[in-house]
């Protein structure tokens, strides 16, 4: 059987690779976390020790790590997994942005990287029900890796171009922050008008408004105001730039991102460094004279 390598075992990678174990495939893991790997060596996982030893190891690589950089230098650092030896397949299911899967795909001829992120969450990623965005070389996804993301969600092939699953990851996150912040706007002005927001969100969710903001953050986050529904504010700032700075790239012009990325700098500014994004609400609340902290 394949040895699999798995590299990055943060809260969305720790249930990705933990799914490819119940499926009964052969894991070897690292991260910078000593704990983190342990958790996945108690479930049938074997330490790999660095991730050089990944590259030299298996067949198949996955990260799955939360900036570009950090991905760049884990892939073609010193101590990287192409230092030693590179897998046949390299996957990585970070969102990275598409010149950095380029970037990888010129750097490593001989290996056939693929560009993989990822949407759903942490909840997505236990139960295996991620959709997964995939670029790479047709011939080896439909050999090797489709079987295997379909073990942890449900892959959809955008192409051989690199980059091209990373820009479908981009395109879908502008969507959904754009939702986050748009509904917040919404909510407010309801609220200052004397509605109920538990029941502005059952209409919403009827009708023509209906968005994965008002259909899961706010039932689950907002209106209960525990602001925790599990992804880092400053992550989706990072990705709302990733996205910027590729549009600009290209010359299309996403005024909308802009303001979300506004409200994201404000949601870090006032919230500090831990906050969910969908303290986004309290921003726009307190920009219209409702008191966030109710």
């Amino acid at each position: 059987m394949t040895v699999i390598g798995f590299l990055g075992l943060g809260r969305m990678g720790a249930p990705m690779a933990g799914n490819l174990l119940k499926a009964g495939h052969r894991l070897l893991v690292h991260d910078v976390s000593a704990d983190a790997v342990a958790t996945l060596v108690a479930q049938g996982a074997k330490p790999a020790g660095s991730a050089a030893a990944l590259g030299e190891q298996c067949a198949v690589v996955f990260t799955s790590l939360p900036t570009p950089a950090i991905v760049r230098e884990a892939v073609l650092g010193a101590d990287g997994i192409c230092s030693a030896g590179s897998p046949a397949i390299l996957c990585d299911l970070s969102t990275s942005g598409p010149q950095l899967a380029v970037e990888l795909a010129a750097a490593l001829p001989a290996v056939a990287c693929f560009d993989a992120p990822v949407s759903g969450g942490i909840k997505g990623a236990e139960t295996a029900t991620i959709s997964i965005m995939v670029g790479g070389p047709a011939a080896q996804y439909e050999s090797t890796l489709r079987p295997l993301l379909e073990v942890i969600g449900k892959p959809f092939y955008m192409g051989e171009t690199p980059g091209a699953g990373q820009t479908m990851k981009l395109v879908n996150n502008l969507l959904g922050a754009v939702a986050i912040g748009v509904t917040a706007e919404g909510m407010a002005f309801g609220i200052k008008q004397g509605l109920d927001p538990a029941k502005m969100i059952e209409v919403l969710n009827q009708s023509t408004g209906i968005n994965s903001a008002t259909r899961d953050k706010w039932p689950k986050s907002v209106l209960p105001r525990t602001f925790d529904f599990g992804f880092a504010a400053a992550l989706s700032l990072k990705d709302t730039k990733l996205l910027m700075d590729e549009a600009e790239a290209v010359g299309v012009p996403l005024p909308l991102g802009r303001i979300v990325q506004d409200y994201l700098e404000r949601t870090l500014e006032r919230e500090g460094p831990g906050a969910d994004f969908t303290a986004i609400a309290k921003v726009v609340e307190e920009a219209a004279g409702l008191d966030p902290e109710r």
